[in-house]
């Protein structure tokens, strides 16, 4: 569980980081796919500068956190209005 050093690559340019050891994966794999979805971005779009690639990049997962923590959060009320209910149908039975 301790720390680790390793290289990450990101757009052509090497990052060193220390991680931990549980994270290495996780992090490998965002690196992975922030870099292929930069290739996507090159492939289709007129852009070749590094730097409005890497921002295009950070919009489109930004935008897609805020979508699902939005989601997630009309998931919760839902859920929270169900437990609500599902109490006071209990509560109701066992009051009898």
């Amino acid at each position: 569980m301790g720390e680790i050093s390793i290289k990450i690559n990101i757009a052509d340019r090497v990052y060193p980081l220390r991680v931990s050891t549980e994270e290495e994966e996780v992090i490998r794999h965002a690196a992975k796919l922030v870099n292929e979805k930069i290739k996507e971005l090159q492939d289709n779009y007129a852009v070749r500068d590094k730097q409005d690639l890497l921002s295009m990049c950070v919009l489109q997962y930004a935008t897609g956190m805020i979508k699902a923590e939005r989601n997630a959060q009309q998931h919760e009320v839902g859920l929270e209005e169900k437990v609500h209910e599902l109490d006071d149908i209990l509560s109701d039975f066992f009051s009898k």
